[in-house]
């Protein structure tokens, strides 16, 4: 009989483990009453903006597949035929809104890339100096947020702990641990009302990626 204890954690993305809205608009900066500098936090945001945009354009097929939302990465894997992609061209497979069986797989086709893209991590997509300026632009946002960013990392990472010694937890995957000691089992789930890739995006960008794993996701 199999007694393992599943644990849970269900997170809302956007103002709370991130922050984004309430800086472009001001109002992080307003909850401070003239303490933090509402402009300083504006432009911020606008970066984060302009990085969660290229980047989905760049390497995750946003700009093809923007009016294709599904709720997470699996929703056509029936579709795909595990065809090697490897020196698949996707800008010139003639792909179009999924309306047909073809191009649904074609869909499934990006979607398998962004998911092993999304599991190598961005230090394997991005180039060094576009890492140094994420790297600026995320220890600037910590600091300009009294460490938001890094708090909402350091509470997830507990969760996933749960209450076991952490010497005795191994993890899976991103955003799943399993205690050797009870067996019980430890998962990070996000939900956000976001498009699917510029949340998956936002996951990367905002270190979250080895935390919640993109399976583990409802967009």
């Amino acid at each position: 009989m199999n007694n393992q204890i599943t644990n849970v954690y269900i997170w809302d993305m956007d103002e709370t483990l991130i922050l984004l809205k309430s800086l472009l608009n001001g109002s992080y900066a307003e909850a401070f009453a003239g303490l933090k500098d509402a402009q300083k936090g504006v432009e911020i945001g606008k970066m984060w903006e302009k990085h969660i945009l290229q980047i989905s354009d760049d390497f995750f097929f946003y700009e093809q597949i923007e009016n294709c939302n599904k709720p997470f990465l699996e929703a056509l894997s029936k579709y795909d035929d595990g065809q090697d992609l490897s020196d698949y061209d996707f800008n010139q497979d003639g792909f179009s809104p999924p309306h047909d069986d073809l191009n649904k797989r074609k869909l499934a086709y990006r979607h398998r890339l962004i998911a092993n893209k999304y599991k190598q991590g961005l230090h394997n997509i991005l180039d060094p100096e576009m890492m140094d300026l994420w790297d600026a632009l995320y220890k600037m946002t910590d600091e300009y947020t009294d460490g938001w960013l890094s708090s909402a990392r350091a509470l997830l990472e507990q969760c996933l702990a749960g209450n076991e010694d952490p010497t005795i937890c191994n993890t899976v995957a991103g955003g799943v641990v399993r205690s050797n000691a009870t067996g019980s089992r430890h998962i990070n789930v996000l939900v956000t009302s976001g498009s699917l890739i510029p949340s998956l995006v936002k996951c990367l960008l905002f270190r979250l990626d080895n935390l919640i794993s993109h399976e583990n996701g409802d967009y």
